[in-house]
């Protein structure tokens, strides 16, 4: 054979294989099915990065792959990248992010569903409800966050929180949980209004703990708001009783959410959130940021598992933006110093937010090391015990200017994780689809363009 044949004939075995591989697993769905269902999934801020770093991570410990990567590995989804961008910027934010799914409409960051000219678009889940479907979301963040929000709101202001919430009283919705108390409790609300109550008496099952989600009659509007802020961080929840038995997982979230809702005859639209991914991604805390991926993961895992068994379900895998570009980094013991993961027992947070003015070196020392096996030497602890409190380290998530970046390039020697920054890139991020409606998915798609291939797919009017 002539060396320019074989390379023809090469490639065009390769094209074959390529073709096949990638629309082999879409034969349980007809081309044009339609979706009864969906499951949107977003780990908020995941750069790849961290989806590397978590499945590497879970095989390493645990002896498996990670149920997002195992289906990139079994070929069960097709596949593409996403455009992140905001109208105000290469960079979003996470209500921009949202709201590009929810309205349909690039928006400046910080709004959800409002342009820059004062337009509103109407989200995502208010025109599935109108449609018949039951609609909800939860996340591990506060339920009125930018993610959930946009999803469902019009408002000139992510910050709104408080609003937010009143909105979703007005708009009920069959499913709401994650954290966020002080914006329906009246004892935390400025105005002082029970939003608590108002859920009750507008018929809706109020629930503030694990035990009460898990008893919820099926069918019934819930609300379940289990924190003031945000939910611990999963590595936390996991090594803390009290909070295990208080605090219900992101997976048992999604599992209840599904059972509330799957007994709709027109289906249902579930919005699931793994947002404190983000907030770790921020603090540069490794334990945080890839155990909290893990915990998304297993949610994943929830949502498969009923795609398998309900074969009219879509479900989406993304995230909104990447976040300070976390990575594995080279070096000859960059193996063993990843596996000292395998054994922490908290996050950063957990350690820098227990320092109080009387914390000494030693007992920081101590600290470190009963959380992560990490032994830090008096220089070190005294240089973290100095900063604390300083204004120098900024950021979202960091209202106590807590030293994160600080601890995280001490650790880095010991775990081999690196970090660009600390906030939200414009990388091109994963997008990943299985079951009806995937096959409308292109390899490189605008964050916009989804509203209208979620709509189409469930085959739903795009006004």
């Amino acid at each position: 054979m002539k060396r320019r044949d074989f390379f023809r004939n090469s490639t065009l075995a390769t094209a074959f294989l390529s073709t096949t591989q990638s629309f082999g697993h879409e034969q349980n769905h007809r081309k044009g099915a339609k979706a009864k269902n969906i499951i949107f999934m977003v780990s908020d801020g995941m750069s790849t990065g961290t989806l590397n770093m978590a499945d590497l991570l879970r095989q390493r410990k645990e002896g498996r792959s990670s149920n997002w990567l195992g289906l990139y590995r079994d070929n069960r989804v097709r596949r593409a990248l996403m455009d992140t961008a905001s109208a105000s910027s290469l960079i979003t934010d996470s209500a921009a992010a949202s709201s590009a799914w929810g309205g349909g409409v690039r928006v400046p960051n910080g709004a959800l569903n409002v342009s820059a000219n004062g337009e509103e678009h109407r989200p995502i889940l208010q025109k599935f409800k109108a449609a018949g479907k039951s609609v909800g979301c939860v996340t591990t963040v506060p339920i009125t966050h930018a993610t959930p929000a946009g999803f469902c709101v019009n408002s000139k202001s992510r910050g709104s929180q408080g609003d937010i919430a009143l909105q979703y009283l007005t708009l009920r919705f069959d499913v709401m949980m994650g954290g966020g108390t002080e914006f329906f409790s009246a004892e935390k609300r400025t105005d002082k209004k029970d939003v608590f109550g108002q859920f009750k008496t507008g018929g809706y099952q109020v629930v503030t703990n694990r035990a009460d989600m898990l008893a919820v009659r099926p069918g019934s509007p819930m609300l379940g708001v289990f924190h003031e802020d945000g939910l611990p961080y999963a590595l936390d929840r996991e090594n803390d009783e009290t909070l295990k038995s208080r605090i219900p997982s992101l997976a048992e979230m999604t599992a209840t959410a599904i059972s509330q809702m799957q007994g709709n005859t027109n289906g249902f639209v579930l919005q699931v959130e793994g947002g404190k991914v983000d907030w770790g991604a921020h603090a540069n805390d490794a334990g945080a940021l890839l155990y909290d991926q893990l915990a998304f993961d297993d949610a994943v895992k929830v949502a498969i598992d009923f795609a398998d068994k309900n074969k009219d379900t879509l479900v989406v895998l993304t995230t909104d933006h990447g976040n300070s570009d976390p990575a594995l980094l080279y070096g000859s013991h960059a193996n063993q110093n990843f596996d000292r993961l395998h054994t922490f027992r908290h996050t950063n947070n957990r350690i820098l937010t227990s320092i109080t003015s009387g914390t000494t070196p030693t007992q920081l020392i101590e600290q470190v090391q009963a959380a992560q096996g990490i032994v830090l030497t008096a220089d070190e602890a005294k240089g973290l015990l100095n900063q604390s409190g300083l204004p120098n380290e900024q950021g979202l998530y960091n209202p106590s200017h807590l030293p994160y970046r600080s601890l995280a390039q001490l650790q880095q020697p010991h775990t081999s994780v690196g970090w660009a920054g600390m906030d939200h890139t414009a990388d091109f991020v994963e997008l990943a689809m299985l079951g009806p409606g995937s096959e409308l998915l292109t390899p490189l798609v605008k964050n916009s363009d989804l509203h209208n291939l979620l709509l189409t797919a469930a085959e739903v009017s795009l006004k």
